[in-house]
């Protein structure tokens, strides 16, 4: 049988619902990014018809091995596997959130009784078994939008673990590529280094026969011994900055990198390491950069905070209810005329409470401005990146050049200083003059070898590639996670 006041309390209570949610959060506005509108450098800031953004890593590492090096990487990773497992913790909060805002029904049998007079030793007894949302639980019925803004602010905190999780990936492609280059040119330097100690022995052996047989000074002797000690210092320098590039490359990839993958590809030129990268505006690049993308997030769910904050100085109605079968006899509790239902609204209105909510809303202000400081600064530090390495590539290439035209000449000069000194013609301290400065001047093309590349490596990241991220709207994000 129908209940006319049941019939007309739950129209009320569903118009009270779709009224509820009234949101106070502040509108809100990308700050300005504080940054020039181009790259100090014309030559590689002009427009380009793609950004490094949409280049995938696949695309821009020449080197098959090192593909292969960063592919454990991406399973393996222990950093990169956390990340994850945080996006699995931020959406399970936002699902938390958004269960808020909904009532909690619960099914259950309840039982009591009770002894009501000292004399006549009377007991009541009460059953009831139905549907009901428990004080303990009782639906929060959002007006001011509480609940909504604490829900917006969970999902931008969702959002900005994902692309914490971005840019935690990028990191990982660039240490593991740049670690791997370190290996690779410490490995040359390694074998420079074990090169240049023979033919320092092979010296020292012939300038001790010389000396033995009274042809050259002691001095000259001393010379010989000082280059071939230094020759070995080095190479057992670079043998230990080996293994140390293996061990900070094994730490990155999780596991043992298998010995074919400690070497580049031999079939792998160096001008095809890496793939060019073009360079939009920074107001294309900044925005793709996941960091950049993360403080953003972090803004919006700042913002919504104070949302919640404005929402706690107005009162909180929340309900109770029951709908089921009720009886004093439990034989009866299901039989025809039992059944019942109660609702029971209440309103919480602040009155007094020591300055807690005003406190409360000025620290959400305040975190809010950190927030813009916080994403101003992720702008500037990502502006600076991609104008140092855009330096970089400007000046490193021409570096090379001239070091490896220096090079050149030093080797011919040490082929000269070596035949006049078996000749005769000129003195040992002119062929370990000249064999020193070969090798000091190989080592400085090794290590502007590498210095380049790893540039090549640093704009890539500065410029947000190294993820592409799956094509997915906004709102499809929001409904679907």
């Amino acid at each position: 049988m129908s209940n006319p006041l049941f019939l007309r309390t739950w129209p009320a209570l569903a118009a009270a619902a779709v009224l509820a949610g009234c949101s106070l959060i502040p509108t809100y506005e990308r700050p300005a990014a504080p940054v020039a509108k181009q790259w100090s450098d014309a030559k590689t800031a002009g427009a380009a018809a793609s950004l490094a953004a949409d280049l995938d890593w696949q695309d821009f590492i020449g080197d098959t091995n090192l593909r292969s090096v960063i592919r454990l990487a991406l399973d393996n990773n222990r950093d990169l596997r956390v990340a994850v497992l945080n996006i699995e913790q931020a959406r399970a909060q936002y699902q938390i959130r958004r269960a808020d805002q909904l009532p909690t029904i619960s099914a259950g049998v309840t039982g009591s009784r009770q002894s009501t007079s000292e004399l006549t030793k009377s007991i009541t007894s009460s059953y009831s078994a139905g549907l009901n949302i428990p004080a303990s639980a009782a639906w929060e019925l959002d007006f001011f939008g509480r609940l909504g803004s604490l829900k917006e602010a969970a999902l931008a905190q969702y959002l900005a673990t994902e692309e914490a999780r971005k840019a935690a990936q990028i990191s990982l492609i660039a240490s593991v590529a740049s670690t791997w280059l370190s290996l690779q040119a410490n490995t040359e330097l390694l074998d420079l280094a074990q090169r240049t100690l023979a033919t320092r022995e092979d010296s020292l052996r012939l300038t001790r026969l010389r000396f033995d047989n009274g042809a050259t000074s002691a001095l000259d002797l001393r010379q010989a011994e000082s280059l071939t000690a230094a020759a070995r210092a080095t190479a057992a320098q670079q043998q230990r900055l080996r293994a140390q590039d293996i061990n900070a490359l094994t730490l990155l990839v999780g596991q043992t990198v298998p010995d074919p993958l400690l070497r580049a590809t031999e079939a792998t030129p160096f001008a095809s390491m890496f793939k060019d990268l073009p360079v939009g505006l920074p107001s294309e690049v900044l925005t793709r950069r996941p960091d950049i993308r993360q403080a953003e997030q972090q803004l919006i769910a700042a913002n919504a905070s104070i949302g919640a904050a404005r929402a706690a100085f107005f009162p909180r109605i929340s309900l109770t209810a029951f709908a089921g079968s009720a009886s004093s006899d439990l034989d009866n509790l299901f039989k025809s005329g039992t059944w019942g239902w109660t609702l029971a609204p209440s309103a919480l209105v602040p009155i007094f409470d020591g300055g807690r909510n005003r406190a409360n809303l000025e620290s959400s202000k305040a975190g809010r401005e950190i927030a813009v400081a916080q994403y101003e600064k992720a702008i500037q530090t990502a502006f600076r990146e991609v104008a140092d390495t855009l330096a970089g590539r400007a000046t490193l290439g021409e570096q090379l050049q001239a070091q490896q035209a220096q090079a050149s000449a030093e080797a011919e000069r040490a082929q000269l200083a070596e035949l006049r000194y078996r000749n005769g013609v000129a003195s040992s301290l002119d062929l370990l003059d000249a064999q020193r400065s070969l090798f000091a001047v190989q080592q400085l093309v090794a290590q502007t070898r590498l210095a380049q590349q790893q540039n090549q490596v640093s704009l890539y990241k500065a410029l947000g590639g190294g993820w592409t991220p799956p094509v997915q709207k906004m709102e499809e994000k929001q409904a679907g996670l």
